[in-house]
């Protein structure tokens, strides 16, 4: 039986596109982790030496020292439940989808997300940290519940209506929260901070507030991994090898949307991070879904633990959000995907 096309057109042997196994490159991702997180409680606004941030970390060093590396567990952790959940989401948007292109913001969960956050600010009175991260949630998995309802047709989910839907109801909410921000700036400030993606200033109840989510919508897919390989091979043959492809569509949709709807409300819309790392990821490991989550899971939080650390220090002692130094890094990414596709056909 065939088996499933690469980006560039190639059939994958199932084994990766490198000569790198995967063993190695689990290793090599993990150790890189490693490094980013030490880097993530290490740099900041305030330069600590390294002998001072080791001996923070083992429990023998000064009480300044400590208790600067100790404020930055949080958005360290944070850092990597997020990425993690981008990556994730993204590579099964696109698996299910078939569209290269596609990440969380495609099904307008970013924007239901906001959405939540100015309705709560301006009729519900919410204000801080926690109250925004709850109001953004559930605005996220409505939005990304209602495109999915829209993109199925004739019993099957249609990866044009999905776009559609998500376009449609993007622009819809857009205008709500223009209408709402501009006639209240009280809301206008607390959204324009959200909106850019930062992970500073968020406490261990963002952390353990999005734990479970993101948990939960891990194991789920990986679950899911083998029934998106078979999926791949296309609807009718994978029904005839006994898969339900309806349904590994559907579980791997909601997925996705909780992955992201998880991230975006504990650190705001943080974008490219679900559009690059899925090209990434089949680079590295060829079109496999459980190499692919396997990988993507280390390299989500990788680039955004490496993209907050440079946001630390281009301008210092301020602070770039993640989100504006994922913007600037993704953009090449973008354009590189776009002439691989061009390439490609």
């Amino acid at each position: 039986m065939d088996r499933p096309l690469t980006d560039t057109g190639k059939r994958s042997t199932g084994r990766g596109t490198g000569p790198v196994p995967l063993t190695v490159m689990v290793i090599v991702l993990a150790a890189v982790l490693v490094v980013a997180a030490f880097a993530s409680v290490a740099i900041g606004s305030k330069t600590l030496p390294v002998g001072a941030v080791w001996n923070a970390l083992t429990g023998s060093g000064d009480g300044y020292a400590t208790t600067v590396v100790e404020s930055r567990y949080p958005r360290t952790v944070l850092g990597i439940l997020v990425g993690c959940g981008l990556a994730v989401s993204g590579t099964l948007m696109q698996a299910v989808t078939r569209n290269p292109l596609a990440e969380p913001g495609l099904l307008g969960i970013n924007t239901g997300a906001a959405a939540g956050v100015v309705a709560a600010t301006a009729y519900f009175g919410a204000s801080g940290q926690l109250q925004i991260l709850l109001w953004s949630l559930p605005g996220a998995l409505l939005a990304g519940v209602f495109v999915y309802l829209a993109g199925i047709v004739g019993g099957r989910v249609s990866p044009v209506r999905l776009v559609l839907g998500g376009a449609v109801l993007t622009a819809v909410l857009s205008a709500f929260i223009q209408a709402v921000t501009l006639s209240k700036p009280a809301t206008f400030d607390n959204y324009r901070y959200w909106v850019v993606g930062a992970l500073t200033g968020r406490t261990w109840t963002a952390v353990w507030t999005v734990v479970p989510l993101v948990v939960i919508g891990l194991v789920v897919a990986v679950v899911l991994a083998r029934g998106l390989n078979v999926v791949a091979l296309g609807e009718d043959t994978a029904a005839a090898l006994g898969a339900q492809p309806m349904r590994v569509k559907a579980t791997g949709l909601l997925t996705a949307t909780l992955l992201a709807a998880a991230a975006t409300a504990a650190a705001g819309p943080i974008a490219f991070v679900g559009l690059a790392v899925p090209h990434l990821t089949r680079a590295l490991v060829g079109v496999d879904m459980r190499r692919q989550l396997l990988c993507g899971a280390l390299i989500g939080p990788v680039l955004l633990l490496f993209a907050d650390v440079v946001g630390r220090v281009v301008v210092r002692p301020q602070e770039l959000m993640v989100g504006v130094v994922t913007a600037f890094a993704g953009a090449p990414a973008l354009l590189v995907a776009v002439r691989r596709m061009r390439s490609a056909s």
